[in-house]
């Protein structure tokens, strides 16, 4: 029980169902994880996905998952796993939803809604909302932060 899940894949090459367990956890970026480790020495991005895994490699047509700041914390190339994670979900039939504030999350998104002009009693208002291209032409503060990312990576439509 002292195995990583990654090292843990090939001496379980023969049990085809935890085989495939292990290899959605490793999918999703945890194989770095002891496989006695305890569910509450996870952080929370960890536990996030641990319990997405249930859903991968089935069908979620008509499921809408709801993330509030699911890249909180998380280091840049976990950023990427999630978004492999969270396209999966979509490929499979599922909605996402996230409210989000990291860029490389709000990039990737197929509709932006944009909320504001602040927080608490000066938000919930619509700024702007559509691809995120279209968002980063207006003047919003996610506007203005999405055109400069476009700009520096050079992402055009």
């Amino acid at each position: 029980m002292k195995l990583a899940v990654t090292a843990a894949i090939p001496v379980f090459a023969d049990v085809p169902k935890i085989e495939a367990t292990l290899k959605v956890l490793d999918e999703m970026g945890l194989g770095y994880i002891p496989l006695g480790e305890s569910t509450v020495t996870l952080s929370g991005g960890e536990s996030q996905r641990l319990r997405l895994s249930k859903y991968i490699n089935k069908s979620q047509k008509g499921t809408l998952f709801v993330f509030d700041e699911p890249s909180i914390g998380l280091h840049p190339l976990d950023v990427q796993v999630l978004l492999h994670v969270l396209q999966t979900l979509i490929e499979q039939g599922g909605t996402v939803l996230a409210i989000e504030h990291d860029l490389d999350l709000i990039e990737n998104a197929d509709y932006v809604i944009d909320m504001g002009p602040s927080g608490g009693d000066r938000g919930g208002q619509i700024i702007a909302s559509g691809t995120p291209a279209q968002v980063a032409q207006e003047k919003s503060l996610t506007g203005q932060y999405l055109h400069e990312q476009r700009e520096h990576f050079h992402l055009d439509d």
